[in-house]
């Protein structure tokens, strides 16, 4: 049984309820799914799953979450390598440079993304959760 990790941080519930689509969508193929606050998760746990999921809102300029989830990625991108990952989160303003930025970073690490990421502009609409739950599919 393959086992994923959703990782996410979420301030209004968006991210959150993205994240939720995304579990759904990888127990929908048979996966067993942990889920973890950025506080919880560590480079320790990265080999402990074969697929990972990492959900983050834009923040202030268009960054990651600075207090705990940007600090948790730092710790454990360099462990990321062979790894499924996906990335997903909302906006509510701009045009989605954060996400472009981050997808950058993975590559610059030496990470594969599963996956196209998915972006919501504030609340994520049916579309999105849609595509949330083959986000997940895909790290199955």
């Amino acid at each position: 049984m393959s086992k994923v990790a959703v990782v996410f941080w979420s301030g209004t519930g968006n991210t959150a309820a993205m994240a939720s689509a995304v579990e759904a969508g990888a127990k929908d193929r048979g996966a067993e799914v942990s889920v973890f606050g950025p506080d919880d998760f560590t480079a320790d746990k990265v080999a402990e799953f074969d697929g990972i999921a990492f959900g983050c809102p834009a923040m202030g300029a268009e960054v990651l979450e600075e207090a705990s989830f940007d600090p948790m990625f730092t710790e454990v991108e360099g462990s990321l390598s062979g790894k499924k990952v996906a990335l997903f989160g909302s906006y509510g303003w701009g045009d989605g440079q954060w996400m472009r930025d981050w997808e950058e970073r993975c590559m610059a690490a030496g990470i594969q993304l599963a996956c196209d990421s998915v972006m919501a502009n504030n609340a994520p609409g049916e579309d999105a959760l849609e595509e949330c739950k083959s986000l997940g599919a895909a790290l199955v």
